[in-house]
């Protein structure tokens, strides 16, 4: 079969559908906002390291961060920039986000109660365009447009590497079928048809998921990302996080990896 022939917008949809993603209610994002700029938004975090080092901000003074969660990039570049725009679909995300502006000093933040789904039409055109851990969205490809089309200059995304949040040795230890999501290669052949020729690079952060001191904390994480376990699947995961502890292993990779994926603003799609 010839690429070309390929719908890869299509194939992702068809992925999400399979392996039954749905999208949080912004309610759940909202419970988790302060956790979440604890464990993802601190400057010294090494995927946002990373990440910015990865960044050009040259010629640039307006960035538009999608998916903004606590603010973990918008804040993190706001002094280096005249102007940043975090959009976030989550109430509770936005609040934390700007009580950390707040108390950073930081006067050039505009926040907006916005999703992927949603009319961007008020949303400013930026220098920049960035959707940071934030791209496992049901439509990507019309995902893929909007930031292209709000950029002036280059645009930033980042996906996943691997296809599941949740170790496949988890998921196998608790009787679930193994769900692999739609990881990067979509994204890159996605812009490919649409005539956009990303790079791509690898950034190597800190699993998030990777808080295991207690069983509470390993099945609220697990919990998180597959759903509510029942009482056989509860006991399971205990089961096994029990046998990793008894053997000294360690119970999730404590890294994961993120596919950068940017591309200059060449034309509006």
């Amino acid at each position: 079969m010839v690429l070309d022939e390929l719908d890869f917008a299509e194939l992702y949809r068809q992925q999400m559908q399979q392996a039954g993603r749905s999208t949080k209610a912004p309610e759940r994002w909202d419970a988790r906002a302060e956790k979440m700029a604890e464990v993802c938004a601190n400057p010294q975090d090494p995927y946002l390291l990373q990440l910015q080092q990865k960044m050009s901000l040259q010629g640039a003074s307006t960035l538009l961060d999608m998916g903004c969660g606590p603010g973990s990039v918008c804040l993190n570049l706001a002094a280096s920039l005249t102007q940043v725009y975090g959009v976030d679909y989550s109430r509770g995300m936005l609040e934390v986000a700007g009580r950390r502006a707040q108390g950073l000093g930081l006067h050039n933040v505009t926040l907006i109660n916005k999703s992927w789904e949603d009319d961007w039409s008020d949303i400013p055109e930026c220098d920049l365009a960035v959707a940071s851990r934030s791209t496992l969205v049901a439509d990507l490809r019309q995902a893929l447009i909007k930031l292209n089309n709000k950029a002036r200059l280059r645009i930033y995304t980042t996906h996943t590497v691997a296809t599941s949040f949740v170790d496949v040795a988890v998921q196998r230890a608790i009787g679930r079928p193994v769900v692999e999501l739609p990881n990067y290669i979509f994204a890159v052949n996605i812009l490919y048809q649409l005539g956009i020729n990303p790079k791509v690079d690898y950034i190597r952060g800190p699993n998030c998921q990777n808080k295991t001191d207690t069983f509470e904390q390993f099945s609220e994480s697990v919990s998180w990302s597959l759903g509510a376990l029942d009482d056989v699947e509860q006991q399971r995961l205990f089961d096994f996080y029990q046998q990793k502890r008894r053997l000294g292993e360690t119970i999730v990779p404590p890294s994961r990896d993120w596919a950068l994926v940017y591309w200059d603003k060449t034309t509006t799609l």
